[in-house]
């Protein structure tokens, strides 16, 4: 597969009252067909989402408005092969302090070890992360019961009282 020089092809979904910021690495080619973060269908974060807050979620970013949460990715621009991390190179990175800066956002997780890698080696003005594991199709050894246990430290920090 040949590597492109891709920039990320969507704006963060956030809000002033966003409490959480949950972190990618860079879109899929799905997600980017689809202009949405964890746009593939085989990608478990929607699923899990409404396992987690117990309810259908119809709309997405009505959802995350719903419960504080803002999405956005690691990287702004890099070099990758198809949707591989581990082929990410080239890497630049979104203003993400400058994001948390504008918001209520305390909390910071990162879905998957790159997003998490990148973030410690080139965010260095915000909260620390908290690395989550992939909600890929492609890790499939993380079975949905053992998402939901790390993942449920999201709603802790969503449902608390300010």
């Amino acid at each position: 597969m040949k590597r492109e020089a891709l920039i990320h092809p969507f704006d963060p979904l956030f809000d002033k009252d966003s409490r959480v910021l949950i972190l990618g690495s860079f879109p899929s080619p799905v997600s980017r067909k689809n202009a949405f973060y964890y746009g593939n269908p085989r990608n478990r974060f929607w699923k899990l989402m409404s396992l987690l807050y117990e309810e259908e979620i119809t709309d997405r970013v009505q959802f995350c408005h719903s419960h504080h949460i803002a999405l956005w990715d690691v990287i702004s621009t890099c070099t990758i092969c198809g949707s591989s991390d581990s082929s990410i190179q080239d890497v630049t990175v979104n203003d993400i302090a400058g994001l948390i800066a504008g918001t209520r956002i305390r909390s910071v997780f990162t879905t998957g070890s790159k997003a998490w890698q990148l973030y410690r080696k080139y965010v260095t003005d915000a909260p620390e992360a908290i690395r989550l594991p992939c909600t890929s199709g492609a890790n499939a050894a993380m079975h949905m019961e053992d998402l939901l246990k790390h993942y449920r430290i999201i709603r802790e920090v969503t449902d608390e009282e300010d």
